[in-house]
């Protein structure tokens, strides 16, 4: 399990912005890139070749799921 101090300081490497634990992944709150990072064994794999985009829509329900605002 990431931590809550890990999480503080974790961004996301494309946009800089904040992330927010999600399951097993960490999930930008930049909605421009959306970025989806997975985590294996504990550890963040916080490389942007092995992320994934989410549809807007995804990521829309991750944010509200986390109360995170959104502006569209």
């Amino acid at each position: 399990m990431i931590s809550k101090e890990l999480l503080e300081i974790l961004c996301c490497p494309e946009s800089k912005a904040p992330v927010v634990l999600d399951g097993d992944y960490l999930i930008s709150t930049d909605k421009s890139t959306r970025r989806r990072y997975k985590i294996v064994d504990d550890i963040p794999v916080m490389l942007i070749d092995e992320s994934e985009q989410l549809t807007m829509e995804e990521w829309l329900i991750i944010m509200k799921k986390h109360n995170i605002k959104t502006e569209l």
